[in-house]
């Protein structure tokens, strides 16, 4: 059992230009919130800082933190690899400060299944529409539409893992969006309990995605 003095795991997933990065940045200027900081095989972007948003290494490099059983989890997504190494995590926890992951459905998964004794409270973000979910990643520094096109392509079996998240918030404003989350989270850490969703609101939505 994770003891009250402990931080919380909260986790943020999304498919591919929903907004979770930028939410997850908001949340940890907030007191007692540090952000997971992953290691990926993939290039960094023009505005990426080494050590701050990623820990850039090499395929060689991911592997022998693989056999060395360093991660917490990682993932495969888009042919590139991502992954949270164990201890600095824990370490946080054991501090009591709370850690947030910006994480692809399949790392929150394996997150999920290991017998973490901390507490771990999982969001789901979605676009408020298609046209605008295009839009954003359109704006990104891809300038390359195989890659726009790509996130696209995963954004349709990317969207139907919502289910699996206790929260799920539709970021059609940042800041209101930003607000329910701040409540969900204040409501958790002191409650331990989840606030109830309107799940078939949420369902129209998805499914007005997937149409």
């Amino acid at each position: 059992m994770s003891d009250t003095a402990d931080g919380q795991i909260i986790i943020f997933s999304s498919p591919s230009g929903a907004g979770k990065t930028t939410l997850v940045k908001l949340l940890e200027k907030k007191e007692n919130f540090f952000v997971s900081v992953s290691h990926t095989t993939r290039k960094p972007r023009s505005n990426e800082v080494e050590g701050k948003d990623y820990y850039f290494v090499d395929s060689n490099q991911f592997n022998e933190l693989i056999q060395k059983n360093e991660f917490l989890e990682y993932a495969k997504v888009f042919n590139n690899l991502y992954g949270t190494l164990k201890k600095p995590v824990f370490e946080k926890l054991k501090k009591g400060e709370n850690i947030l992951f910006d994480i692809d459905w399949q790392g929150a998964k394996i997150i999920k299944s290991q017998n973490i004794k901390y507490q771990i409270f999982s969001f789901f973000v979605l676009p408020p529409s298609k046209e605008i979910l295009f839009e954003r990643l359109s704006n990104r520094d891809m300038k390359d539409k195989l890659i726009v096109s790509e996130r696209m392509k995963d954004f349709y079996n990317d969207v139907k893992h919502w289910v699996d998240y206790d929260y799920v918030v539709i970021n059609d404003d940042l800041n209101k969006c930003f607000r329910e989350i701040m409540e969900a989270i204040t409501n958790f850490i002191k409650s331990k309990s989840i606030i109830k969703q309107d799940i078939n609101k949420i369902k129209k939505h998805v499914d007005k995605l997937l149409s």
